[in-house]
């Protein structure tokens, strides 16, 4: 039976405890690469007499080498966890905090996660991902997001804010149109109920993007909500005569941002009624 163990909160003795295993399990690996025992250090009585190391001795550079692979491993294992934790519901913030670097930081550290929230402050029942009493067409299934964005940064912003709200997605991320499509056109992915779509992208952008879109019978009835950071008549003008559903300029504020993405995100979950996938 493992004995009980006080839980301990002082950073730096969890420091010094997570320091002092780092280096024991350094020390270890790099007697392991080398074949030499465990217990052998790198200088002193299996030293020459000439004070170069005896085969099998371990020396700075075998450690550090160690330590470099443990880094990487680390780097490894904490995306792996971050990812398993987005999953399961938590934020950008909360990765952040659990790291101890800002929200920006687990951002830039941990691109691209694919969020899961589950409901918080309003619960949803766990089989349907909006309301029956506002869509009768709801299905088994999170409810799902195709971001088309090029603009990494502006991309996890659309990210963050649609997962605070709380609610059951899942949401996917193209960076140009042709990619958009080759998602779309999957035999084995699922229809999104929503795509926000950026303008300007290489390869396909998406003015040509909501053309191939709204042409394309299988596809046409997918609402589509342009979010991009220009405002130009003819820019708003295009889309809409191309069939956008919504047209939004990208606010430079950040508050500003998160507050129109989730509006974006309340109007179709929450008041539309979609087609059926």
């Amino acid at each position: 039976m493992v004995p009980d163990v006080a839980p301990v909160s002082d950073d730096h003795v969890l420091t010094g405890l997570a320091e002092e295993a780092v280096r024991a399990l350094a020390h270890q690996l790099a007697a392991q690469a080398r074949g030499a025992p465990d217990g052998e250090g790198g200088t002193g009585a299996a030293a020459t007499a000439a004070g170069e190391p005896a085969p099998g001795a371990l020396t700075e550079l075998d450690r550090l080498r160690a330590l470099s692979y443990l880094s990487r491993a680390v780097e490894r294992c904490a995306r792996d966890q971050a990812a398993a934790a987005a999953q399961a519901g938590a934020n950008y913030p909360q990765l952040g905090d659990a790291w101890g670097i800002t929200r920006q930081g687990a951002r830039r550290r941990w691109p691209g996660l694919v969020f899961t929230a589950q409901p918080a402050s309003r619960p949803l029942p766990s089989t349907q991902h909006r309301s029956t009493a506002v869509n009768p067409f709801s299905i088994d299934r999170p409810y799902s997001v195709l971001l088309v964005e090029d603009d990494l940064a502006d991309a996890l912003l659309v990210e963050e804010a649609l997962v605070a709200r709380g609610m059951a997605r899942t949401i996917t991320q193209v960076t140009d149109g042709i990619a958009a499509l080759e998602h779309l056109r999957d035999p084995g992915t699922e229809r999104p109920d929503l795509i926000v779509l950026d303008l300007n992208m290489p390869r396909m952008n998406g003015r040509e993007l909501l053309a191939v879109l709204k042409d394309d019978p299988a596809l046409g009835t997918i609402p589509v909500v342009v979010l991009t950071t220009s405002a130009a008549p003819d820019d708003i003008e295009g889309a809409y005569r191309q069939h956008a559903n919504a047209y939004v300029a990208k606010p430079v504020n950040l508050d500003e941002f998160v507050t129109a993405v989730q509006g974006i995100d309340a109007f179709f979950l929450d008041t539309a009624t979609l087609p059926r996938p």
